[in-house]
């Protein structure tokens, strides 16, 4: 495993970092979750990444359960707050200095832990003065419940106007949390650069592009049976867009470039991401053990520029680049 400076701040965190979004609490038994953390913990992951809002709050449940335990000093846990929690009333979502502060009590509370080494804005928050979010985040940290403050899916504009706040509020935005995979590479236009420039970097989610990249989705034939395409729990939905014939047809010309390099093309799609000098980690989840020891073997790889351009030529069109779909909802979700 290898580890990686998050953003411009001191702390290191694998680059290949654990996340449990549709996994633990919904998707998984809780018994087969923990399995899948000791594997993680087994192959040299140390960082693992959660939210309040998966399943309702059940998921940090279930990791804090997993590592209950181990030498805390020894992990980087990541947790989120934005989205609607508990019974979803009206200052049970958001960012304002309300849900952000009981919400970090409630997700310390969940994961058995006194402190979780990054806070994260799980989105923008239209409807909440900036000035009071970040404000909030700063008491946050200086409270010894957060080490670092993130956000995620924040545009360029955001990046800068955040950092702007947390820098004379006495502490710095260190990364963001964006989807990133070679089929969707909304943030290399503008937030990436200025990512660069403000000392913040990425920790990309779906970087297989929900399980496309893997190549078990042919063109022209149903979805595998217990497949994320097929499961109604695990983001049948959030999938759809991504199984037209054009985007599989695609993806199937990637083969041969993953055998080339001795890989499978799940591990090529995690290894394309981390290329990226700005991402810090590629987050993977896992419904088995072994599916994370197969995704850690693309920790370290450098895909050849020659490979990386045939990459490039194999996808062609059915790359998504418009960096306007980088968007937080207008209003919060109720």
């Amino acid at each position: 495993m290898d580890y990686r400076f998050l953003g411009a701040s001191g702390l290191k965190i694998s680059e290949i970092t654990y996340g449990n979004w549709i996994t633990h609490g919904s998707q998984v038994e809780s018994d087969v979750a923990s399995t899948c953390v000791r594997a993680a913990l087994d192959v040299g992951i140390t960082t693992f990444d959660t939210a309040d809002t998966y399943a309702n709050g059940a998921a940090e449940d279930v990791l804090g359960a997993a590592l209950a335990g181990q030498r805390r000093e020894s992990l980087e846990i990541f947790t989120k707050v934005y989205w609607p929690v508990g019974p979803k009333g009206p200052n049970d979502t958001g960012l304002s200095r309300k849900h952000i502060m009981e919400g970090i009590n409630g997700s310390l509370r969940r994961l058995q832990m006194d402190y979780v080494d990054l806070y994260q804005a799980h989105r923008f928050d239209y409807e909440t003065p900036l000035e009071e979010t970040i404000q909030a985040f700063a008491d946050v940290v200086r409270s010894g419940k957060a080490l670092y403050i993130g956000v995620s899916e924040w545009n360029a504009e955001q990046l800068r106007a955040g950092q702007a706040l947390a820098q004379q509020a006495g502490f710095s935005i260190v990364s963001n949390q964006p989807q990133y995979s070679a089929l969707w590479r909304v943030i290399e236009a503008e937030v990436v650069p200025v990512s660069k420039e403000l000392g913040i970097a990425q920790i990309v989610w779906s970087p297989m592009a929900q399980g496309v990249l893997s190549g078990k989705y042919l063109p022209g034939q149903p979805a595998p049976e217990g497949s994320r395409a097929t499961d109604d729990k695990g983001g049948k939905n959030f999938i759809s867009r991504l199984m037209e014939e054009p985007v599989l047809t695609a993806v199937q010309k990637l083969r041969p470039i993953a055998d080339d390099l001795g890989l499978k093309m799940s591990q090529l799609a995690i290894a394309w991401v981390l290329q990226n000098d700005n991402v810090s980690a590629a987050l993977v989840g896992a419904s088995r053990p072994e599916q994370i020891i197969e995704n850690v073997a693309a920790g370290g790889v450098r895909i050849p520029a020659e490979q990386m351009t045939a990459i490039d030529a194999a996808l062609g069109a059915v790359v998504v680049r418009d960096p306007a779909l980088t968007v937080s909802p207008p209003a919060r979700v109720v």
